[in-house]
């Protein structure tokens, strides 16, 4: 009897072990866009099938399905005459620009469906310091709405400074809505969005895990970095809201940054993006003159949003990424905390300077990720090789995420040149055409490289056999950190 019931119990777990094991394949041929990503996951449920199908259902698994478009509200017929007025502009204007940058127009025309925005006014922020300030003084002058979205929001001196002003708008009738990250907000404690709560601000947490952790290789994040105030100005970039970012403060763990100001016409599309993200979170549609105000010209920047994520908007910053370094005449420069770019864009850097296109990258010398700086480094001699330069700049450890083509395009926003940016996570870039931005852009890379080490071949050839096989095992993992 005995034997029995344990002949049962073998053959039911075999049973359940197969079926998971079909189901999971099935699942991964059906709805896996990247042919590597699904043959690794097939691996894993192949090698390990108990394991590998607990593994892939809980971390492998697109769970978002939205539909954007339905969520973005209706505009004005006057808006909507301004916007097509302003569309045509900013065509002509691409023109007189460049050749080069009608086709990059047109690229990002069909991989957006957005227009490209002509009169917005484009001001970089130099770090905490210089940011901070302005999106406080933001706050408090706020007369209608304040939509803020972020990775992380410490439970700081800094963030609670922004929890106060977020509580003085609301009390001037202003209407708040704050959006965290679920696993960005548990970077310290208590986390802010309870206190947000308790303070009756109206916050939310973007896919909150229901395991209790803080990892950073958690996937579906919403990495946007979004302040937009009274739906006509805006603040993007790389800074999330933590005392970190200000140097001025000698923090622990300093970090250099860059955000910037938006006005313009092109602030719409910032709310849009924080409406629909709030929207999926909440249930509550963001309408009305409050939100969306008539815009009017506040600038000379041509300047469009890329919205990005494991949606609709798939794969839209990676495609931005690679048509302009297809563009390119001149120069490429890129800055990135976390720089693992897939084959296929090595590929295109290299031929871009094979080309005879300069292209340099800048990468910090220690990253904050060991993991991260491994993997990159032992596929540096894939870019040098190439003929790309690759640089390491100083602590304290930069986070600046920018790429410039030439001397007018300018790419800046959340993502960063890894498989978690442009693939699991939901990110929001602006590409900008504007020479005298991409001049002061232009300056302070100058600035970083003043101060950076050039990596060469050489270096990364004779490293001893430990550091290239810690490196090469890192670079196994490089699609998923």
């Amino acid at each position: 009897m005995w034997q029995f019931l344990d002949n049962y119990w073998v053959a039911l777990l075999i049973l359940i072990g197969v079926v998971a094991q079909v189901g999971t394949t099935l699942h991964l041929l059906l709805n896996r866009r990247d042919s590597a990503s699904t043959v690794g996951w097939a691996a894993l449920v192949s090698l390990a099938p108990l394991t590998g199908f607990a593994l892939y259902w809980v971390f492998g698994i697109n769970r978002i399905e939205r539909k954007a478009h339905r969520l973005r509200p209706a505009g004005s017929r006057i808006s909507q005459r301004m916007e097509m007025a302003l569309e045509h502009c900013a065509h002509e204007r691409l023109g007189l620009l460049g050749p080069q940058l009608i086709q990059l127009g047109k690229l990002g025309d069909a991989v957006t469906g957005a227009p490209l925005e002509a009169g917005n006014r484009v001001d970089p922020l130099y770090g905490g310091d210089h940011a901070y300030p302005e999106m406080l003084a933001a706050i408090d002058a706020a007369q209608h709405s304040i939509a803020l979205s972020t990775y992380i929001f410490d439970n700081d001196e800094l963030g609670r400074g922004f929890a106060r002003a977020l509580k003085r708008a609301q009390a001037r009738g202003v209407e708040v809505r704050v959006l965290i990250d679920g696993v960005g907000q548990r970077y310290s404690s208590p986390p802010m969005g309870s206190m947000l709560r308790e303070l009756g601000i109206r916050a939310a947490l973007f896919l909150a895990p229901s395991l209790p952790i803080r990892s950073q290789y958690l996937n579906l994040r919403n990495h946007r970095k979004i302040l937009a105030v009274d739906g006509r100005m805006a603040f993007t970039g790389g800074l999330n809201i933590r005392i970190g970012s200000m140097l001025s403060a000698h923090p622990k763990h300093p970090v250099e940054d860059l955000h910037f100001r938006i006005e313009g016409p092109v602030v719409r599309f910032l709310v849009e993006a924080f409406a629909v993200d709030w929207h999926f979170t909440t249930g509550e549609r963001l309408c009305g003159d409050s939100w969306y105000p008539q815009l009017r010209p506040a600038g000379d920047s041509l300047v469009r949003g890329v919205p990005d994520g494991p949606d609709e908007d798939f794969d839209n910053i990676r495609r931005m990424m690679l048509g302009a370094l297809s563009a390119a005449q001149e120069r490429v420069r890129i800055v990135s905390p976390y720089f693992l770019p897939d084959q296929t864009l090595i590929t295109t850097l290299n031929l871009t300077a094979m080309r005879g296109v300069e292209v340099d990258i800048l990468m910090p010398a220690k990253n904050n990720l060991r993991f991260v700086q491994w993997a990159a480094q032992d596929q540096a001699d894939l870019l040098l090789a190439g003929g790309c330069r690759l640089w390491l700049t100083p602590p304290p450890f930069d986070h600046t995420k920018l790429m410039l083509v030439d001397d007018v395009w300018s790419f800046f926003g959340s993502a960063n040149w890894d498989a978690r940016s442009l693939r699991l996570n939901f990110e929001y870039n602006l590409e900008c055409y504007d020479a005298d931005l991409s001049a002061r852009l232009h300056r302070l890379v100058d600035s970083k490289l003043a101060g950076a080490q050039q990596l060469t071949l050489d270096q990364v050839c004779t490293r001893s056999l430990p550091l290239y096989l810690r490196g090469a095992f890192a670079r196994l993992f490089a699609p998923y950190l």
